[in-house]
């Protein structure tokens, strides 16, 4: 049976019911399957097994980097050591037997996360849980194995508990027949809520064993429970390779077994091509990492930093290309101080004639807000055509949030110059800037490839003193930008004030740097309004003055005389996101303490947020709705649709996909083809995007399942527009959280499929949890049919819980708005 058989038999095993417990995991966070390699390490001569397994693993699986649990009964902390050289994240726990590692649940990571990337269930000498959720699927190991090949497959397992089943000879009335049976030490992959663990050792009968040969479990036919039949490949045995065979090409795992056939102790005579296999990943630790670096195509970010800082660190003089990279890396994990360090010992001895170098160095420089140096390194790097139009776009970009337009549009300009095509550039030289108006009108500052970033105009529009308007500080979509992005600025005003018009309000886009101009422009204005959405957010136009999107020194801050309201904003980041918390905790300190009032949009924000603040600010931080969710509480003259489309709306999101799907993207696919087609009996099924991006779902369901779906580019239309179709629809099953938040404010029921914490949370404010499934959840296309079809079925009812569900949010937010009006005048 090939790997594909072997998915498709696990899904077929656990398809058959939907339980409550599968529709409510998203409890608290997204249900994001953690999955761990493990090895149990019976005694310190194991040793030189684990860590040739380490490289292996590491040298022909260079995208993989899950927690490694290395079970052992009293190693010695230099074996550990040796194995942390080798892996970022080795997970140490006490086992007295591989009996512990082959049953849920697992030894993991410790509650307070040490040892460990992704946290778990540590265990301790007695074998109990002593904190932290486990792993959802562990593939178990042992020291006589070696990766020769890809594991991708293995991970997208999600039912039972797959095994090779190995053949033996029966040791009485030997007929020259050959049965199969699992071995006590071959590989396993481990679900955590498999049916049947496997038996104790010593449950096979002495029979069933070859004199001398490895132990074995019984026959397979006989055994309970949902055993998955892996391909022989991938626990390949080296005694199959007598007389000095050669390894199968096709060979994922060789296993040469616990027992005494040991590589590193000099081998076993005929046996020599396995075990020069074996002997590829004996090497130093240096000429592991030095192979590991060299490898061609996508490497782990994790992985490549461990194995290139002691390189960079040893090097004399460090390497120029190894600092470029490692600080590439650091740049795509969001460790922006951490890649400026790096490229600090090289600057002075990089050449002109480098510009990948220099692109990089300005990437970093410009993300904490070192302009000027960011400034000189992009500028050498457009020397290089196939890098010019990029270094162009990032120039143009960084201009325009130092407060210089006309700049800006040069350098995007000379960006078209180098290629006309080029869509960033495209994007921040036109059109011509235009006065501020309504958010939408021209106040954009998203960030590239479609960032149409407005200029603050020298002369401004007034028809009401500036004494009598609201500054507002806020992420401005325009054109074929987020759709929710363009709604939740407007809703926010309308919150304030029936006029959301550049009559009474001063735009200021958040990732424009807060200087002393729009310091004074906004101490002008009667009060100044931060949000709403999830601002709280490392990435997207990082910048060293706050570490999150608002480009605000804290000196700027502190000297904001008008009373300042942060008004629905969210803590933003992924499961797994890494924040650096430094200038984030202080930025963040000084915000609460200048704040007349702090609204986070939900409970879960309100949580993350007070955890970072010392107790005296703490209680300053409170829960403050985003105001999409009540549109119908806001929209002047709202009322409710007479009659509906006979539709149902989907969206998906991509941005961060990884963080997103994780390895779990084709089963999301293939089961959001499963409701699909369940529904399509009962409503149109149609996409709605937010971004020209988000429709990479339906070019995918199309490739990969055949279905079609009509698009709806929400992106090109109005506010009111997109309010209406989602007040028009019967259902929305959304990912982004405005096309969930949007559609629960216009009163339609919706399916969140949860991909971020932040959709949790919301589920959890409105006391809905099972309106969310997570994108991981095994047997989601089930539990979205399930869902959508009770909704279907009595609609008047799900409207009506939305209904009062939103009632209970507008009372929070009118009690804060009554607040509002006291501190805001």
């Amino acid at each position: 049976m090939t790997a594909t058989d072997a998915t498709g038999a696990a899904s077929a095993a656990g398809a058959t019911e939907v339980t409550d417990a599968a529709t409510t995991r998203v409890r608290g966070g997204t249900g994001k399957r953690r999955i761990a390699f493990a090895c149990h390490v019976a005694h310190e001569d194991r040793v030189p097994g684990l860590l040739a397994l380490l490289r292996s693993l590491a040298l022909t699986n260079p995208g993989l980097c899950e927690d490694f649990l290395v079970l052992h009964d009293g190693l010695p902390e230099r074996a550990l050591d040796a194995a942390r050289r080798l892996h970022p994240r080795v997970v140490p726990r006490r086992a007295a037997s591989r009996r512990e590692l082959l049953t849920p649940p697992w030894p993991g990571a410790a509650a307070d996360g040490t040892g460990g990337g992704t946290g778990g269930t540590a265990t301790g000498t007695d074998g109990g849980p002593v904190g932290g959720a486990g792993y959802d699927t562990v593939v178990a190991f042992t020291t006589g194995m070696v990766v020769l090949g890809d594991l991708s497959d293995l991970l997208r397992l999600r039912h039972g508990i797959a095994a090779v089943p190995q053949p033996y000879a029966l040791a009485e009335g030997d007929d020259g027949t050959r049965a199969r049976a699992v071995r006590d030490d071959g590989l396993y992959v481990l679900q955590r809520d498999a049916a049947d663990p496997p038996p104790a050792t010593g449950e096979a009968s002495a029979a069933a064993r070859t004199p001398g040969g490895p132990r074995v479990r019984g026959e397979v036919p006989a055994r309970p429970g949902p055993l998955v039949h892996l391909d022989a490949r991938y626990d390949f045995l080296a005694a199959r390779l007598y007389d000095d065979a050669p390894v199968p090409d096709h060979v994922v795992v060789l296993d040469f077994g616990e027992g005494a056939h040991r590589p590193w102790d000099g081998g076993l005579p005929g046996h020599g091509p396995a075990e020069r296999a074996w002997r590829r990943y004996d090497m130093a630790d240096d000429a592991f990492r030095r192979a590991f670096c060299a490898l061609p195509g996508p490497r782990h970010p994790d992985l490549f930093a461990h194995c290139a800082a002691p390189l960079l660190a040893t090097g004399s003089p460090p390497s120029v290309n190894m600092a470029r990279e490692l600080a590439a890396v650091h740049l795509e994990r969001g460790r922006y101080e951490q890649a400026v360090e790096v490229l600090a010992p090289v600057l002075e001895r990089a050449q002109p004639d480098q510009p990948r170098f220099h692109e990089t160095a300005g990437t970093a420089l410009m993300a904490v807000s070192r302009y000027d140096e960011a400034e000189a390194h992009l500028l050498l790097a457009t020397a290089a055509p196939h890098l010019a139009p990029r270094a162009f776009a990032r120039l143009a970009r960084m201009a325009w949030l130092r407060g210089d337009d006309e700049a800006a549009r040069g350098y995007a300009r000379e960006g078209l110059d180098s290629d006309p095509t080029d869509r960033g550039c495209r994007t921040l030289y036109g059109p011509p800037p235009a006065p501020r108006g309504t958010p939408g009108d021209g106040a954009s500052d998203r960030p590239a490839p479609v960032p149409v970033p407005a200029p603050v105009p020298t002369r401004e529009r007034r028809q009401v003193p500036p004494a009598e308007q609201f500054a507002h500080v806020a992420l401005f979509s325009t054109g074929k930008e987020n759709a929710g992005d363009k709604v939740l600025p407007e809703a926010v005003r309308m919150c304030l004030d029936s006029d959301t018009g550049p009559d009474r309000w001063l735009s200021v886009p958040v990732h424009r740097l807060f200087d002393e101009r729009a310091l004074e422009q906004v101490n002008a204005r009667r009060a100044l309004v931060v949000g709403g959405g999830g601002l709280f957010l490392p990435d997207t136009w990082p910048n060293g003055n706050s570490a999150w999107q608002w480009n605000a020194p804290d000196d700027a801050v502190r000297r904001v005389t008008v009373p300042l309201a942060v008004f629905a904003v969210g803590y933003n980041a992924f499961d797994g996101q890494e924040y650096g918390r430094g200038r984030f905790v202080e930025s963040l300190r000084t915000l609460v303490e200048r704040s007349a009032f702090f609204g986070l949009r939900n409970h879960g924000s309100v949580e993350r947020v007070r955890d970072l603040l010392p107790a005296s600010l703490r209680d300053r931080v409170r829960w403050q709705p985003c105001p999409t969710t009540v549109t119908r509480h806001l929209v002047p003259g709202w009322t409710d649709p007479a009659e509906r489309a006979e539709t149902a709306l989907v969206n998906c999101a991509y941005d961060r996909a990884g963080l997103r799907f994780g390895h779990d993207y084709g089963h999301f696919l293939a089961q959001m083809a499963a409701a699909v087609r369940a529904l399509r009996g009962r409503v149109e099924v149609r996409y709605a995007a937010h971004l020209p991006a988000d429709e990479r779902f339906v070019h995918d369901l199309r490739r990969e399942h055949g279905l079609t779906l009509p698009v709806d580019p929400l992106h090109d239309f109005g506010n009111d527009a997109i309010r209406d179709h989602y007040a028009r629809t019967r259902l929305v099953i959304g990912m982004r959280g405005h096309a969930t938040m949007i559609a629960f404010g216009s009163g339609t029921p919706s399916i969140s499929l949860v991909s971020h914490p932040k959709l949790a949370y919301f589920l959890e404010d409105v006391g809905r949890p099972e309106w969310g499934v997570s994108v991981h959840d095994r047997e989601l296309g089930a539990v979205l049919t399930e869902r959508a079809t009770a909704f279907l079925d009595d609609h008047d009812a799900a409207v009506a819980d939305v209904h009062g569900r939103q009632r209970a949010l507008w009372r929070t937010t009118a009690e804060n708005l009554r607040e509002l009006g006291d501190v805001l005048g």
